[in-house]
C-alpha cells in the first residue's frame, strides 16, 4: 500500500509534519512535491522566496518519515493537466496510491480546479485525508506566514512554527575585511536570489562549516556606521575564533534569537562597545539553548 502525501512542503514546518504523520497512518509514505513553485510559472514577479533548498526539503521530508520523495518538475504542460488527468496519470497509474493526504487548502490541476472534494469524488481506488494546518492557538500554519515572520525579524516565532531553527546556506565570500581590523573577523555569506533573508539587525545563532559549529553573532544590513554605499550583507562572527580561513566553503547560519535592530553609531568606539555586548549576549543564549 502506498500512502501519498502531496504538497509544496517548503520549510517542512509543523503543518507539513502533521500531513506526513497522517499519511503514515495509512501505509508507507511517498511524498509528491513540485519544483519550481507554481507561481514561478504563472506569475514570476510574485514568486515567493524559499525557506529551504529542494535538496534540503527532500532530506527533511525523509527525516519526518517519508520513505520516498518524488520531485515533479512544475511546467506549463504539467499545469495544464485537468484534475482528473492528474489523478489518473500521476496518482493512480504512476504512484498506485492507496491513500492520499493533503492540506485542507491544497488545490491541483488546470486553473487549480482540483480540491479535496475532487479527490474524494474521484477516489474510487484510494482513501483521502485532509489536514487542517493550524496550531494550538487556532492560527493557520503556512510557509507564507513563516516567510513574513522571518522578513519581519520575528525569528523566534518562525522557529516555533518550523519546529527548528531557521537557517541559511551559502558559500563564504570575500567582503570588506573590516572586521579583521577591529577584532571581529566575520564570514560573509553569498546567498541565492530566492533566499528568505531575515530583517536587518543582529541575531544570535550558530555558524557551521564542515564538521565545525560555533556560536555566532550574525549581522544583516548595510553597515551604516561606515562610509560608502553597499548592498545588504549577511555576515557572522564565530565567537572567539580569530584565524579561521573559510573562503569558498559552504556555511550554514542558524538563527536562534534576534538581539537588536541595525544601528548607526557615532564612530568606532561605541560600535565596539555594542559588538562586545552582542557577543556576550550571544554567548549566554547559545549556552542556554
Amino acid at each position: 500500500m502506498t500512502s501519498v502525501a502531496i504538497g509544496i512542503f517548503d520549510g517542512v514546518h509543523a503543518g507539513h509534519q502533521e500531513i506526513i504523520a497522517e499519511a503514515a497512518k495509512h501505509g508507507e509514505v511517498t511524498v509528491l512535491t513540485f519544483d519550481p513553485h507554481p507561481t514561478a510559472i504563472f506569475a514570476p514577479e510574485r514568486r515567493p522566496s524559499a525557506l529551504m533548498s529542494v535538496a534540503d526539503r527532500v532530506t527533511y521530508l525523509k527525516a519526518c518519515g517519508a520513505r520516498e520523495v518524488i520531485v515533479l518538475p512544475f511546467t506549463k504542460e504539467f499545469a495544464a493537466l485537468t484534475p482528473e488527468e492528474f489523478i489518473d496519470q500521476i496518482l493512480i497509474n504512476q504512484l498506485h496510491a492507496s491513500h492520499i493526504t493533503i492540506g485542507s487548502n491544497f488545490t491541483f490541476g488546470h486553473k487549480a480546479a482540483g480540491t479535496v472534494e475532487t479527490l474524494k469524488t474521484c477516489g474510487k481506488n484510494f482513501g483521502v485525508s485532509a489536514v487542517e494546518l493550524e496550531e494550538n492557538r487556532g492560527s493557520a500554519i503556512s510557509s507564507s506566514r513563516i516567510r513574513a515572520l522571518i522578513v519581519d525579524g520575528d525569528i523566534e516565532r518562525a522557529n516555533e512554527l518550523l519546529t527548528r531553527r531557521y537557517y541559511l546556506r551559502g558559500p563564504v565570500v570575500h567582503g570588506e575585511k573590516r572586521g579583521r581590523t577591529i577584532g571581529y573577523p566575520t564570514a560573509n555569506i553569498s546567498l541565492s536570489d530566492l533566499a528568505t533573508i531575515p530583517a536587518d539587525g543582529v541575531y544570535a545563532g550558530w555558524l557551521t562549516v564542515g564538521a565545525d559549529r560555533w556560536p555566532a553573532a550574525i549581522s544583516i544590513g548595510t553597515n551604516p556606521t561606515f562610509p560608502g554605499v553597499r548592498g545588504r550583507q549577511v555576515e557572522a562572527y564565530a565567537l572567539d575564533q580569530v584565524d579561521l580561513d573559510l573562503y569558498d566553503q559552504e556555511a550554514k547560519l542558524e538563527f536562534g534569537w534576534r538581539l537588536r535592530d541595525t544601528l548607526k553609531f557615532d564612530g568606532l568606539d561605541p560600535l565596539l562597545v555594542q559588538m562586545k555586548a552582542d557577543c556576550d549576549r550571544t554567548r549566554e543564549l547559545t549556552t542556554e539553548g
